[in-house]
């Protein structure tokens, strides 16, 4: 039986390790959530929601075990206490919109007919969540799928091998039935004949593109829904009327938390020719006050990237970048505990453009390249001239401008004087190779349901 492992980024060693379940014993899994689905479903909504809340809550019991378990296993340093504040909010925003988001659309109501659209549940949706944030983007699809009447089988990336597991454990601990959500080990192999065996009724997806392209391959003919959340190169423009400590303060905080391993990390950055200087010169400073070292010291802000493959390709966009005439402006010095390894220095690169591909590749690390520009016609090009949309961040005090501008953006959320945030209430949606789909929010709910309509003729004497 083949193992399924997590190297940790902090000493290169073996953490944690599960066997990958064979496809029969797999199918008997998902054959459990099958059977469960429908009375689960038929529990009243509140009953349901009540009890993904009281997972949430158990969950967050487990703060000690959980936070250092991070560290192992994807580098977050410690200090930042894990992920609960956005799981908690998620969780507890989609249980306060649930009833109206599921509420039948009446259309008519008379002595004649009953007309109106129900929201089913799909049946058993698969959720196969990332490392990056792995509590986060997992709730964003398991809040709200079970509060619908679905049951969830949860797969997690290796790197993050534990977090399914120790989620499905303080769900079921809190009194959601075991078969109604469950954690599976499996590869890429078994997942892909699950996926073409049509198991699922939806299978929400996040993670890289060539992912996205291996399930969308997998669920090809099957008509399976699918949510896809994969890459990103998200963009600033940081505007000559910007408040321009804060636009430094968000956007550099934006492009290298969690040593830059966000879905909506900020990639690049187009200032304009006005603030240009003294928005690299201040962004400079804010970077080299960080301390890079082990996760486990809450001394450490920045830790190891999840995997030393990783920072491997953010080292080989920087010095392909470097050798076609950029500059890179963060002193090495600064930060000794590099080790050519999953340890990585920031880095700020100037004098970039779209040739190189640090400026068009999703990067994923702590890294970002910064261009003057003199017009938000030519931010707005540069904004767009990439495969990927998933978030874009306006810096200016005109909100009229903002929206103005944010109509041209080929992306799926438009922030202004903010970045690298998740609102519950939004749809968190992406075009291009960022995917298709949305979760969270009263469209998420949709997309975890399907129509149902009803038209009843009413006997008359």
């Amino acid at each position: 039986m083949s193992m399924i492992k997590c190297i940790s980024p902090v000493n290169g060693e073996v953490y944690a390790e599960r066997p990958a379940m064979p496809l029969d014993m797999a199918k008997q899994v998902v054959s459990r959530a099958r059977q469960a689905q429908k009375a689960w479903a038929r529990r009243p909504l509140d009953e349901r929601v009540n009890l993904v809340l009281a997972g949430v809550a158990r969950l967050n019991e487990m703060v000690d075990e959980v936070v250092p378990e991070l560290a192992w296993q994807m580098g977050r340093p410690v200090r930042y206490g894990g992920e609960f504040k956005g799981f908690n909010e998620r969780s507890n925003y989609v249980a306060t919109i649930a009833a109206d988001a599921l509420k039948p659309l009446v259309i008519e109501e008379s002595d004649r007919f009953e007309r109106r659209i129900a929201r089913e549940p799909h049946g058993v949706v698969f959720v196969v969540a990332p490392w990056n944030y792995p509590y986060m983007t997992a709730i964003n699809t398991v809040a709200p799928a079970l509060m619908a009447g679905n049951t969830v089988i949860i797969k997690h990336a290796s790197q993050t091998i534990l977090v399914g597991e120790r989620m499905v454990r303080a769900f079921v601990e809190a009194g959601v039935p075991a078969d109604v959500f469950q954690n599976i080990f499996l590869d890429h192999e078994t997942t892909a004949a699950l996926i073409a065996a049509r198991s699922f009724d939806f299978v929400n997806f996040t993670g890289s593109v060539e992912g996205g392209r291996s399930i969308e391959r997998a669920a090809a003919g099957t008509f399976t829904g699918l949510g896809l959340e994969l890459g990103g190169k998200d963009p600033g423009y940081v505007m000559e009327d910007a408040d321009l400590d804060a636009a430094v303060d968000t956007l550099m905080d934006g492009a290298t938390y969690n040593s830059g391993q966000c879905c909506c990390g900020i990639e690049r950055i187009y200032v304009h020719e006005k603030l240009y200087d003294a928005f690299v010169e201040k962004s400079v400073a804010w970077v080299s006050n960080y301390k890079l070292g082990n996760p486990l010291d809450p001394e450490t802000t920045l830790g190891p990237m999840a995997n030393k493959r990783f920072a491997a390709t953010v080292r080989e966009q920087i010095a392909d970048a470097v050798a076609k005439g950029a500059k890179a402006l963060i002193d090495p010095k600064l930060f000794p505990a590099d080790d050519g390894g999953a340890y990585l220095a920031p880095q700020i690169l100037v004098n970039v453009d779209h040739s190189m591909a640090f400026m068009r590749e999703e990067t994923f690390g702590p890294a970002v390249g910064i261009m003057k520009v003199n017009s938000d016609s030519q931010a707005i090009e540069l904004m767009n001239d990439s495969q990927y949309g998933l978030t874009a961040s306006l810096w200016t005090r005109d909100a009229e401008r903002a929206a103005r501008i944010g109509a041209d953006i080929e992306t799926g959320t438009v922030f202004m004087n903010r970045a690298d945030y998740l609102d519950p209430a939004l749809c968190w949606t992406g075009v291009k190779e960022t995917g298709r789909g949305g979760s969270l929010s009263v469209i998420g709910f949709q997309n975890l349901t399907r129509p149902k309509s009803y038209h009843l003729k009413k006997v008359t004497a």
